[in-house]
């Protein structure tokens, strides 16, 4: 027994050996620009800290790899040119083939427990880590939950992510030839912005306590990762760490925790001879102040680490142009490197597990459809974006992620028993408010790589694609299906051209459509009402005889006329306020108790008695008949004010008086029988009342009623 033991020793530490080549630091940046072991430099911010920590200025300087930044990843299934595909991907010529083409792959054991088969490009069963490298996956992250089961030993569901688990996801990625970041959470379960908490075992420790506890969970699980051979070369300390970690939640806290881990990872590093980068992990991106807070923070109590990576997905987190600049800043200001932690698009708004998604129609954003193309354009844009910002690289969250059982099935009981869902009901205990209340399925499946049938979709090659591109036959992506809005009684104007989105996004355009005449002779304008007309395409280039249909949904209602009638919108340039004396007793107010609808009103109110109007004019209305409401509440007004709704034409004027009738009493004042016969109009509201008077007034509207 001994002998086998030490047979195991000299194995784990072959293996060990073997796998230090290429977990160097900088992967996907030139060889000027370092990695830090230790704490950045000094921030420029000026942001005071929450106690009295160390000085930045007291953080060591930063030490170069011995390797030159580089870190050698598996590049045995990138090509050397572009090759034929079904799908186009725009070349990224200036992409290392170091760049990270990472894969989040903490689900894949208990998916295949509950009996999901993946396979090859060609449709031939194999390890799914073999499609991920043959695709040109090169490094996989797994999370780690301290202990996600109940005191009976079921599991919480969401992959079961305990220890044992990523050893064995470990493995196989590495013998695939994938090297292996790993998230560990420092929770029993799902941590990420909204909840944080703390581990069973660590309820009722002291925060000196807890942090020697997760100092030696760190050090023990990376030293049982490391001596199983599983090539680890990155570690995240925490997940999503915005608002906390370990149930704590102060940022001293929370810094001294992160510290314990960090050392941990620094000591085993050293131990085994093997680099490993210190990661730690953040989202809402689309903040760029509040990141920068968070680095100027973490700089200031000196958390030593490596990486700020962050999660970004395309339809939460703002813009390309946005991330690059945080990304920008985490490297020029605080000296850290930086990668894309998490993102992910859907290929499909279809549910194909009974569960719903986490991303449906109403996330969609402009750029990318719900589509294969669109997937795989959406990661190429992403990946692009980072190496741009000179990023080490990006994690595809959870690509394998797909429905279990059959598809039109109750797949509860599997979720249940093997943890395939993102939550079982045995997670309750541990997490009452959101797994306790909403446990269930996979909500992934439709931003996942692999179809519900286990065969890879075309756009996991995309990370192949990178550097090269594709070649492809122009092709239809999505169309830019339009709207129209069509006043009652008016004649509905169709759109002329609909804005068609290709594969190869350069070839965008608008084309002119065509729409069946008896379906537009249908549509009914004298009542309000939604129609839906159907076109097609006019492509002399299109490659098949069958025409390319689009639809354009009619809304046939009464128009209003009033821009921002109601004052949400940030630019109220379309408003002219004027008043008397030398001080303005209006303002365009953001209180929703005091709005009509929405959040914002025209509010007034001054120590000092008041006499103001506000107009908006118009200069190209229709000829006919309009009439005008808006909406008030007001009080601390006596009879004698002067309170009316106007409209000019020309000298001709017509008002309607109203009073004051107390908070949240709103009445109406209506002009009618506009008569406009040269497209101009000037509306408004006019007060004059004494001092101390309060009043709100929203909603405007004015619409054609002949």
């Amino acid at each position: 027994m001994k002998k086998k033991k030490l047979s195991m020793l000299l194995l784990t530490m072959t293996l060990s050996a073997l796998s230090l080549t290429g977990c160097g630091s900088g992967a996907g940046q030139t060889a000027s620009q370092p990695s830090s072991t230790a704490a950045s430099a000094e921030p420029t911010s000026s942001e005071p800290s929450e106690t009295e920590p160390p000085s930045p200025e007291t953080v060591p300087a930063k030490t170069k790899s011995p390797d030159g930044g580089q870190t050698a990843l598996n590049t045995m299934y990138l090509p050397d040119a572009a090759e034929d595909a079904g799908i186009y991907v725009e070349p990224i010529p200036d992409i290392s083939d170091n760049f990270i083409r990472g894969m989040d792959v903490s689900s894949i054991l208990v998916e295949e427990k509950s009996g999901v088969k993946y396979y090859s490009a060609d449709g031939t069963e194999q390890d799914v880590f073999t499609t991920m490298a043959e695709a040109g996956v090169n490094y996989a992250r797994i999370r780690v939950w301290n202990d996600p089961y109940d005191e009976n030993g079921n599991g919480y569901g969401g992959g079961n992510n305990d220890l044992s688990t990523a050893i064995e996801l470990g493995k196989r990625a590495t013998d695939n030839g994938m090297k292996v970041c790993i998230d560990f959470h420092y929770s029993d379960f799902w941590a990420d912005p909204s909840k944080q908490m703390c581990p069973k075992a660590w309820v009722d420790m002291s925060l000196d306590e807890k942090s020697d506890a997760l100092y030696e969970y760190t050090k023990d699980s990376l030293t049982q990762l490391l001596n199983n051979g599983v090539d680890v070369c990155m570690v995240q300390v925490g997940n999503e760490t915005n608002n906390g970690m370990a149930g704590e939640t102060q940022i001293p806290n929370v810094a001294k925790l992160m510290s314990a881990g960090s050392k941990a990872i620094r000591e085993v590093s050293e131990s085994h001879g093997k680099e490993i980068k210190v990661a730690l992990h953040y989202t809402n991106a689309e903040d760029y102040d509040k990141i920068n807070s968070i680095l100027y923070k973490l700089s200031s109590f000196q958390v030593d680490y490596d990486i700020f990576a962050l999660s970004y997905y395309p339809y939460w987190h703002g813009s390309f142009e946005n991330i690059k600049n945080v990304m920008k800043n985490i490297q020029d200001k605080y000296g850290k490197e930086t990668l894309i932690a998490e993102t992910a698009y859907c290929y499909t708004t279809e549910d194909t597990d009974g569960s719903g998604n986490s991303v449906s129609e109403g996330d969609l954003i402009d750029a990318y459809g719900a589509t294969i193309q669109s997937q795989s354009t959406a990661l190429r844009d992403v990946c692009a974006t980072a190496n741009e910002a000179g990023a080490l690289g990006v994690f595809y969250w959870e690509g394998a992620w797909i429905t279990v059982g059959d598809v039109n099935a109750d797949n509860s009981s599997i979720w249940e028993e093997f943890g395939s869902g993102w939550a079982s009901s045995y997670a309750s205990e541990y997490d009452p408010e959101d797994a306790g209340k909403y446990y269930g399925g996979c909500s992934w499946d439709n931003q996942a790589l692999f179809g519900a049938d286990g065969k890879p979709l075309e756009s996991l090659n995309t990370y192949k694609w990178l550097k090269y591109g594709t070649n492809a036959e122009p092709a239809i992506d999505m169309i830019n299906m339009p709207t129209v809005t069509c006043n009652i009684g008016s004649d509905v104007k169709m759109p002329e051209t609909v804005d068609v989105v290709y594969n190869n996004r350069s070839l965008n355009a608008p084309m002119p459509v065509e729409w069946y005449e008896e379906m537009v002779l249908n549509i009914d304008t004298s009542k309000p009402g939604t129609h839906v007309i159907t076109g097609r395409i006019l492509d002399e280039n299109a490659s098949s005889d069958t025409p390319t249909e689009v639809i354009c949904t009619v809304n046939v209602e009464r128009l209003n006329y009033v821009s921002n009638p109601s004052f949400e919108d940030t630019d109220t340039s379309m408003w002219t306020v004027t008043y008397e004396g030398d001080k303005n007793p209006t303002d365009f107010q953001q209180k929703e108790g005091d709005a009509h609808t929405g959040e914002y009103s025209f509010h007034f109110w001054s120590e000092s008695d008041m006499d103001f109007s506000i107009e908006q004019e118009f200069t190209n209305l229709e000829p006919g008949t309009y009439e005008l409401k808006a909406y008030f509440q007001g009080g601390d007004i006596d009879d004698s004010a002067e309170m009316e709704l106007y409209a000019k034409v020309g000298d001709t004027a017509s008002s309607d008086p109203f009073t004051a009738q107390g908070y949240a009493n709103w009445q109406v004042p209506t002009v009618s029988s506009i008569t406009v016969t040269d497209g101009t109009l000037t509306i408004g509201a006019h007060i004059k009342c004494g001092a101390k008077g309060w009043g709100t007034i929203d909603d405007f509207t004015l619409n054609k009623i002949d």
